[in-house]
């Protein structure tokens, strides 16, 4: 059984994926938050596929000893390198039922100085 916290993100989460549509031109920019680690895909909707990804736990980020919150820009910059390489520019920002602050915020800013639009 989910605990209300758990139930909380689950509806923030639906009602973000009912409007938030990713495609082959503007991806989806997902993020998943860990306790110690962050993630974070392009996902093509239409076909059901993931453009590409980055995380935290990727060799050369898992071995910095950072914040959390720096961790979080080192993975938006990465994740704007790989989206730039695949010839994306546009994506759609997905927080995934977090909230806009602290380590998604940071991803989030940090893939726009990168070069991704949203």
């Amino acid at each position: 059984m989910k605990n209300k916290k758990q139930e909380r993100r689950s509806s923030i989460k639906k009602r973000i994926r009912r409007i938030v549509i990713g495609s082959a031109e503007r991806p989806r920019l997902t993020v998943f938050r860990s306790n110690k680690q962050i993630y974070v895909q392009l996902i093509n909707d239409a076909e059901g596929r993931t453009v590409a990804a980055a995380g935290s736990a990727e060799k050369g980020l898992a071995e910095q000893k950072v914040t959390k919150i720096e961790q979080a820009k080192m993975v938006g910059k990465l994740i704007a390198e790989k989206a730039m390489a695949a010839g994306i520019s546009e994506v759609v920002f997905d927080r995934n039922g977090y909230l806009y602050h602290g380590r998604v915020k940071s991803l989030a800013e940090a893939a726009r100085e990168g070069g991704l639009k949203f």
